[in-house]
């Protein structure tokens, strides 16, 4: 599983002119599911999503999480991060999971992290969404989780 995570000071995703989902500040998550990916891997993304320290504690260092925080989370699928990009000038899909493998580990992602954390929000699965967000700081991170 991977995820691309960036620190916001708000974020909103719109499906045909409706925000379906929006954050104020927290982690705009977009999410790739890959083929090999299961309950340990979604597990194992959730922990890294709800526990990386990327927020600042009172000496302006990054040393507090989400969970710290109580901020947002916005969950974006976007199976277009595990392309395989080494090659050539168009992307190769099939490193990423099946629309109904992604599906049932992305759902399974949201189902934990809204029991574990307030404040959960999604994008819409396989919709052509717009995402807007404010990028704080900015602070981009790539997390692979396999």
């Amino acid at each position: 599983m991977i995820a691309l995570i960036q620190r916001v000071t708000g974020a909103h995703v719109i499906v045909e002119e409706e925000t379906v989902g929006a954050i104020g500040p927290g982690l705009l998550a977009l999410v790739a599911v890959e083929p090999d990916d299961g309950e340990a891997q979604v597990r194992r993304t959730l922990e890294r999503l709800l526990g990386y320290r990327v927020f600042a504690d009172e000496a302006g260092r990054m040393n507090r999480s989400l969970a710290d925080t109580g901020g947002g989370l916005l969950l974006v699928s976007q199976f277009t991060l595990a392309a395989d990009t080494r090659k050539g000038l168009r992307p190769s899909f099939t490193t990423a999971a099946s629309p109904e493998h992604g599906r049932r580990w992305f759902d399974r992602l949201v189902e934990l992290a809204r029991a574990a954390h307030p404040g959960v929000e999604t994008g819409r699965f396989g919709a052509d969404m717009q995402v807007h967000l404010v990028n704080d700081g900015p602070v981009t991170f790539w997390l692979e989780t396999r």
